[in-house]
């Protein structure tokens, strides 16, 4: 059995969930960090039972600061060995700026920058102990893309791509490599599931399942790549960014928001 860990955020369900699956599978040992009462506790068993591997789970709200360095103390008191840290957790949003309270607005950036910053932070000096290791940040296609209705969501995974770049130029002398993944419209949720099968055709067919996009961001970490954009219909659309004219891509932004409202 390996003696080294990954720590992973956001990790009961959706993406973060398929992760864990994808990472036990490779029969690496994990820390999982989720939101109290989400179901943390029965994925973890799951994984012991059938993977033969050492699960530990901590059950904390990333939206307070706090807590970053309450898993960190963790993690040291349990002198756990972290050669991969994976910053899954994110809150989305769907609305008008307007309508957006405050305090919403501060949950999301702290939940979607702050955490996965001042956990590499936190873990900098476990990561560097254990080389070569690795970071991936999930970030998102929203954070190529300004689109409506996600204007914070879109800055905080925009922030989480150029930190991430900007960092894996300064830690490769350390021999720490730093991925980030951008995925598109998951089928993480019901709710998501009937979202998605409303877009239009393009959008539809850019939309993979958790289990899809779980297993390239993880081989892309395992490889150390700089960015890892899963599907081919979403490496099209970013080609299709840098060509088509501004006014037309409003167009079809605004065009699949509306769907959403009728």
């Amino acid at each position: 059995m390996k003696t080294h860990y990954t720590l992973l955020t956001g990790a009961s369900q959706g993406l973060g969930k398929s992760i864990a699956l994808e990472l036990a599978k490779k029969q690496e040992n994990l820390i999982l960090v989720s939101l109290p009462n989400s179901g943390q506790e029965t994925l973890a068993d799951y994984i012991v039972e059938n993977f033969n591997i050492d699960v530990h789970h901590i059950e904390l709200d990333l939206s307070d600061t706090v807590n970053y360095k309450k898993i960190a103390d963790y993690v040291s008191e349990n002198n756990l060995q972290i050669k991969y840290l994976i910053n899954n957790a994110g809150i989305l949003s769907r609305d008008s700026f307007e309508n957006l309270s405050s305090d919403f607005i501060l949950k999301q950036i702290e939940v979607n920058v702050v955490a996965p910053t001042l956990l590499i932070k936190y873990f900098l000096k476990n990561l560097k102990e254990n080389t070569p290791s690795g970071i991936l940040n999930v970030s998102s296609l929203a954070g190529f893309f300004p689109l409506i209705q996600k204007q914070v969501y879109c800055g905080t995974k925009a922030y989480i791509l150029s930190f991430s770049k900007a960092l894996r130029k300064e830690l490769k002398k350390d021999n720490i490599s730093v991925t980030t993944v951008c995925p598109g419209g998951l089928n993480t949720t019901t709710k998501l599931c009937y979202q998605n099968r409303i877009l239009g055709w393009i959008a539809r067919e850019s939309v993979l399942s958790p289990e899809e996009a779980a297993k390239r961001a993880i081989h892309g970490m395992l490889e150390k790549e700089d960015v890892v954009i899963p599907g081919f219909i979403n490496k099209c659309l970013l080609l299709l960014d840098k060509i088509l004219p501004q006014f037309l891509k409003d167009s079809i932004t605004a065009n699949e928001i509306k769907k959403f409202k009728d």
